[in-house]
């Protein structure tokens, strides 16, 4: 048995310590796993003396947000992944993975290229038929390399078949192709006697005996289909059945439909465009049944046929009141097969849903949600919910891939059904070893886009994911990246875990070009966890690839901007390409105008804000504002002293649309006091006046001057003895105004970016920050704030209460000495 030396590149590396570490080569044994890892790895075949790769860590200075990445790219077609394969390209090479090929393919015959040789299979005739000759021909070049191929092709790792519900009822053999339907085969020689007729009869075949050469040829052996489609006296059947479409009665139509799903004829084929044109003709002359057999064809055949859906939806319409259980959940799956989904049938089909929920089997539950996860339908939080209640009760029971179907739609539909989640913690991490990658990225995903975090799933994931994660494509590897990022959960194996799959995003940068929501995705979740690989950084940040960012069909400014920012303050070495000036600009103007009309005015911050000015002494001492506009999320800026004073520091607020006078002091009660005695009682500042009163000055004279209640409520030190907040004259100098309100002279103290936070920069009913908002604090901290969170638990209820309550809990929140000490 020979050995393999396998050796893994490590990309470098950025995180928060600067370390380096040598990871030595292991050697791998066994003929099938150890050619499968050398194979779809394309950097181990370059041969190096080396078997150590370094991992280079930057210096770093947090992000953590409700952030939905924006990759949902569409699978491939499977005429797509032919050519792939055709063109010689190795595994790793190709767009999609090896599960999404073999779910692709689960409706047609395997190519020729996957077989072995005819000789291999039938026994040698005296002369070979012209239809041999041709297949040997293809198949000699092509089988060494397929035969590897199909030894790294990992058995769990191939999606299900979407179709496995149809096999829990008998009545859906009538109304869907059945691919298990047993034929016998046709020998080499009568399909050659076959075509041998079609060429000497030039067309003048009947109708009857078109179909039924159809029939037989779809019988050939699967390996000789490929070389039969191309072959031309094939194509001169189909001229021929083309020419007599319309004499075709309907079932002859649907069986020579239903041979060229078996013979997998491509979908562009003119035959299938003549077909197409027929079924719309006469489709009204057709019975349910019938339309739906036809419409699971033409799913088969990968073809794209948005005509006779149209025709199909109103018919079912019309006919609604009378639709069987088994008519309507295939109804649902040719709806989301057709990634389209019919406004006027929406309410129908969420009735129809309540009506056969509790007969439906547990894997036609999971056809009725993928249906309506790939259709984008919406659907009421109640018929989600009882969905979920009948599921949550009988998970056990239910298939894996039936289950991941529910998720999927409970994810689109955002319920936080707490019963299932729960359930799911205790079902599905038994079952992750044995599930295909895309399952156990739509597992993963799920929990993250519904901030649901459970430690017993996601270390599961995180054990099972090193040794598939060649199975991952672009997209898989950013989604896991992203879901552990955005749950700021580092696994047991973190090292390996992050490593084996930041290696995979080398392995597949190529797709980033035509996917750059994959690759941004990703690095943000990594940047979650303090982690930044500075080889997909550059590239990412290149001008290139930002180029390419505008042509995708999501909004990625935004992506990009947090990844720049983020590289900027917490990678101070980082030598890469760089966003441009102008481009930060244009999106900072574009988050802030969100912000003022979106954030800045939410209820919580705007009392957060009104009181602190209150208490601080006016809007000069508090900013509402983004301080990282690229975290999207705001703070409120307070500056104090290091003996506790506020500092004045916010001029815009202040001057803006007013021109500064003569500057003065209010004679308070509190300053006479003062004046009198030398010493002020109160705890709040002495008022600052930097002009003259005007009527309309009204409401900023109450934010600036505080109420009598606001005093009683922060009076006496009851929360804190040292946080003296009068101020005192200057030895020598007795009574001065306040310097300048300039940046630039501000004293010496502490910058507070205090965090109104609500339960959307949380874990689903915990109290675990997200990932986002974790960097973005980790961030500010780097910047020199001291970071204040008034937190949604203590914050909200707090806004029915009265005004000194709340109050009391700011000046608690702002002057705790403990802030100060850590500035100091």
């Amino acid at each position: 048995m020979a050995t393999v030396l396998i050796c893994r590149r490590f990309p470098r590396l950025s995180r928060v310590t600067t370390f380096s570490t040598t990871a030595k080569c292991k050697a791998e044994s066994g003929s099938g796993k150890s050619k499968q890892k050398k194979e779809e790895n394309p950097e181990t075949a370059n041969t190096r003396t080396e078997c150590a790769a370094t991992i280079q860590l930057l210096n770093p200075l947090d992000y953590r947000v409700l952030y939905n990445p924006s990759a949902y790219a569409k699978s491939r077609a499977a005429s797509q992944q032919h050519a792939a394969r055709n063109s010689g390209h190795a595994l790793g090479d190709t767009s999609t993975s090896p599960g999404t090929a073999q779910v692709q393919h689960t409706f047609g015959t395997a190519s020729s290229q996957a077989l072995p040789p005819l000789r291999n299979a039938l026994p040698k005739p005296k002369s070979k038929p012209l239809l041999e000759q041709t297949i040997s021909a293809r198949l000699s070049a092509a089988q060494t390399k397929e035969e590897a191929e199909d030894e790294k092709t990992e058995t769990h790792d191939s999606k299900e078949d979407p179709r496995v519900f149809q096999k829990g009822r008998p009545e859906y053999r009538s109304l869907s192709y059945d691919k298990f339907e047993p034929i016998e085969t046709l020998s080499l020689e009568e399909g050659d006697s076959i075509l041998h007729s079609v060429a000497v009869c030039k067309g003048s075949q009947s109708p009857g005996t078109i179909t039924d050469y159809f029939r037989k040829l779809s019988r050939l052996p699967a390996e000789q289909h490929a070389a039969l489609v191309s072959e031309p006296r094939f194509n001169a059947l189909c001229r021929c059945a083309v020419k007599n479409m319309g004499s075709f009665s309907t079932s002859d139509l649907i069986d020579i439909l239903k041979a060229c799903v078996r013979l997998v004829v491509p979908p562009t084929h003119p035959l299938l465009n003549a077909c197409e044109n027929e079924f719309c003709r006469r489709a009204w002359d057709m019975n349910l049944d019938q339309l739906l057999l036809v419409a699971d064809c033409w799913r088969c055949l990968e073809r794209s046929v948005p005509s006779y859906l149209s025709i199909l939806f109103s018919y079912a319409n019309m006919q609604w009141k009378g639709l069987a259980l088994p008519q309507f959940v295939q109804l649902v799956y040719i709806i989301g097969e057709g990634r389209r989904s019919p406004a006027d049938l929406t309410q129908k089909v969420e009735s129809m849903i309540l009506k056969y929920l509790d007969s439906f089997t547990l894997e036609e539950v999971g056809a009725i949600c993928l249906g309506l996860f790939k259709s984008l339908s919406g659907i009421s939080d109640h018929v989600m919910r009882k969905i979920a209640d009948r599921v949550s009760l009988q998970m056990e029971d239910m298939s894996t891939y039936a289950l991941v179907n529910v998720l999927k739609m409970l994810r689109y539909a955002r319920m936080d059904h707490l019963p299932l989640l729960k359930e799911l913690g205790k079902v599905i991490p038994a079952r992750i070893p044995a599930i295909n990658i895309q399952g156990i990225m739509h597992i993963t995903l799920t929990c993250s886009s519904l901030h649901y975090f459970d430690k017993g799933v996601m270390a599961a994931v995180a054990m099972s994911l090193p040794s598939k994660v060649t199975y991952c494509r672009s997209k898989d590897a950013a989604k896991f990246l992203w879901s552990f990022g955005c749950l700021d959960y580092e696994p047991p194996n973190e090292e390996e875990f992050y490593s084996s799959l930041i290696e995979q995003m080398h392995r597949k940068l190529h797709e980033f070009g035509k996917f750059p929501e994959h690759l941004l995705t990703g690095l943000l979740g990594l940047a979650f966890v303090k982690r930044f690989p500075e080889e997909l950084i550059d590239y990412a940040l290149r001008d290139e690839f930002v180029q390419k960012t505008r042509g995708s069909k999501y909004e990625l400014k935004k992506d990009l901007f947090t990844l720049g920012k983020s590289v900027e303050i917490e990678c101070p070495s980082y030598q890469g390409s760089r966003l441009p000036p102008q481009l930060y600009q244009e999106i900072t103007e574009m988050v802030l105008n969100f912000a003022e009309q979106e954030i800045y005015v939410r209820p919580e911050i705007v009392e957060a804000t009104s009181l602190l000015e209150s208490m601080l002494g006016g809007p000069e001492y508090v900013k509402s504002h983004m301080i990282l506009p690229h975290t999207r999320s705001s703070d409120l800026e307070v500056h104090l002293a290091m003996d506790g004073h506020p500092i004045p520091f916010n001029l815009k607020d202040r001057i803006a649309d007013k021109k500064l006078k003569d500057i003065g002091v209010s004679l308070t009660d509190d300053l006479m006091t003062q004046l009198i005695k030398g010493r002020s009682n109160s705890q709040f500042p002495v008022e600052v006046e930097n002009e003259a009163r005007t009527p309309g000055q009204e409401r900023g004279e109450e934010a600036r001057t505080p109420r009598a209640g606001d005093r009683a409520a922060l009076s006496g030190g009851a929360l804190i003895a040292d946080a003296r907040l009068q101020v005192e004259p200057k030895s020598g100098h007795g009574l001065e105004a306040p310097p300048p309100l300039t940046l630039n002279r501000q004293p010496r103290g502490v910058k507070l970016a205090i965090q109104v936070s609500n339960r959307n920069h949380y874990c689903y009913c915990s109290k675990r920050l997200l990932g986002l908002h974790c960097l973005k604090r980790r961030q500010l901290q780097q910047l020199g704030y001291v970071v204040v969170e008034l937190p949604f638990w203590e914050w909200f209820p707090l806004l029915k209460r009265t005004r000194s309550e709340k109050l009391s809990y700011l000046h608690y929140k702002v002057f705790n000495p403990a802030l100060l000490s850590r500035a100091s």
